[in-house]
């Protein structure tokens, strides 16, 4: 082992295999092969990358294996950055992709300092924001069990006089209206008990998230938006939660 030789790995992700090519300084980029996702596995990988050099280059695509073998890589003392696919350069009319062409590609990149690293959510930060997450993503359930609810009436020629904004005078309505036929009946009594338990999974994430929220470090930030005029919780805590700390930006425009 050269301690004077920069290591550069290339890493394509999958679930179950990543596929690790790697070359030394300037030398011809190598297939080192493929292996599992397993802690053990990661562990082989940090060894075999040690024996080849102490300064270690390390880069893979985010994707939806998230940010695990990030940490576990930096926490081994590896240089390791997750890069945005959308920026690596590609050369005109390269369109097959394998995995080992992406692992090679990822090498000759990181090599070159073509890539674009993405921000790396803290520990605390990506549980919160997994919290946030899952309350947005309640709301559109309800937002589209409430359409499809308002598609069905709609079909049926079932129409409400007054405001439709689901509110008291709204949901008594829908709680009193039956339909002639029996199965049509449980069909729309179906529709109104998804909206029902979704607006139950809204109110139980939205109380979690205003409890979580001020034990949060970024929960200042998330008050101080708030202070301005337009933004309430719904929009400070989503655009806090996804783009995290923002002193990390040198520029308005970043």
């Amino acid at each position: 082992m050269n301690n004077n030789n920069t290591l550069y790995v290339g890493l394509d992700v999958h679930k179950e295999s990543i596929t690790v090519a790697y070359a030394i300084n300037s030398e011809p980029v190598e297939l080192m092969g493929k292996i599992g996702t397993s802690p053990t596995d990661i562990q082989n990988l940090c060894k075999r990358l040690r024996s080849k050099s102490s300064q270690v280059s390390i880069v893979y695509e985010a994707g939806p294996c998230g940010y695990g073998l990030y940490r576990r890589l930096v926490k081994s003392g590896f240089d390791c950055m997750v890069c945005a696919p959308s920026l690596i350069p590609k050369k005109p009319g390269e369109r097959v992709k394998t995995d080992r062409r992406d692992a090679i590609r990822l090498v000759r990149s990181l090599r070159a300092g073509d890539l674009s690293a993405v921000y790396v959510p803290g520990i605390e930060d990506e549980a919160f924001r997994d919290l946030a997450r899952a309350w947005a993503s309640a709301r559109d359930d309800l937002r589209h069990a409430r359409q499809r609810l308002k598609s069905f009436l709609l079909v049926h020629g079932v129409h409400y006089v007054g405001r439709a904004d689901w509110g008291p005078a709204h949901r008594r309505w829908l709680s009193k209206y039956s339909f002639e036929s029996p199965w049509r009946q449980l069909a729309f009594d179906e529709h109104r008990r998804t909206i029902e338990d979704r607006q139950a999974q809204c109110e139980r994430l939205e109380s979690a998230l205003k409890e979580a929220v001020t034990e949060w470090r970024l929960y200042p930030v998330v008050e101080a938006l708030q202070a301005m005029r337009g933004i309430q919780f719904i929009t400070a805590v989503g655009l806090i939660s996804e783009l995290g700390d923002l002193t990390r930006f040198e520029h308005p425009r970043h």
